[in-house]
């Protein structure tokens, strides 16, 4: 008797032990599944688009298909051979990947800008190196056909400018089909992309390539935005674009004298906003 009444204790403190062990098990797995999947879902569902009021095309009525929803990222950074923990990688490139992946799905934007620096360690990588940069780069940031992703060169992608080479330059633009001086239009928008790595005004060979290219686009642009005039022949064989103001896109940031008039989250503190660059 008093075997039988140890041998059901026993029973039942395995079952509770099993029984603690299973929801451990889901708890945790909850967490995980939660913390590491679910929780860009519910970040993410709370950004909207902006209503466009008077829209870009003046006198037409804005449609949601005449209005051109773009999602801007820059500074992936993501690490190479020489200075990244694969740990590191994993976890960070785990999150990027998850963000941009539930931000297409829930925001589902015509076009991705990426501005610059997607790698960290471009100016040094070996053409191995790089390419098994690249392939991580478009395994975590691929899209749909109903998305267009647009790639702009950073100092970290080909180096600073006394780094910069044309076969580095031409490496970037061979994988992301980039070109400065180039130009975009979609949906009567104007979007001029940049090497600012180029623009060092120096004269050097790939500086001057690419403010050659931006000479001719600038003229393009100005003449579209001229009315029709069969006097000028300067303009009469231009081809003529969407008469928007065009927005640049770059790595750099343009100059500012200090950071007074900037604001939010990310501005900075209130003792150096008008220490003056």
């Amino acid at each position: 008797m008093l075997s039988f009444s140890s041998t059901t204790v026993k029973n039942l403190l395995l079952k509770r032990r099993l029984c603690f062990l299973l929801k451990l098990v889901c708890f945790v797995s909850s967490v995980l599944i939660f913390c590491e999947f679910l929780i860009y879902y519910v970040i993410i569902f709370r950004c909207q688009w902006p209503e466009v009021k008077g829209g870009a095309h003046m006198g037409e009525k804005e449609t949601s298909t005449s209005v051109l929803k773009a999602m801007i990222l820059a500074d992936t950074h993501l690490l190479g051979e020489i200075k990244g923990h694969w740990l590191d990688k994993l976890r960070r490139e785990w999150q990027m990947e998850r963000s941009f992946q539930t931000a297409l799905w829930l925001l589902q934007p015509d076009i991705v800008f990426v501005l610059g620096d997607v790698f960290d360690e471009g100016k040094w990588s070996s053409p191995q190196a790089w390419a098994e940069d690249v392939r991580r780069f478009q395994k975590m940031f691929k899209y749909p056909v109903s998305t267009e992703l647009v790639v702009i060169v950073g100092n970290h992608d080909i180096g600073f400018h006394y780094e910069m080479t044309t076969y580095k330059v031409n490496r970037f633009e061979k994988v992301f089909n980039f070109t400065s001086g180039k130009l975009l239009t979609r949906k009567g928008i104007n979007f001029v992309i940049v090497n600012s790595v180029a623009m060092e005004g120096d004269g050097c060979a790939v500086c001057r390539a690419a403010e050659a290219k931006l000479v001719v686009l600038s003229h393009k642009l100005n003449c579209s935005r001229q009315k029709p005039d069969h006097s000028n022949k300067r303009c009469s064989d231009v081809e003529k674009l969407p008469a928007s103001e065009p927005i640049l896109l770059q790595h750099y940031p343009l100059y500012r004298k200090s950071d007074a008039e900037c604001s939010g989250e990310d501005s900075a503190p209130p003792e150096e906003k008008n220490i003056p660059f």
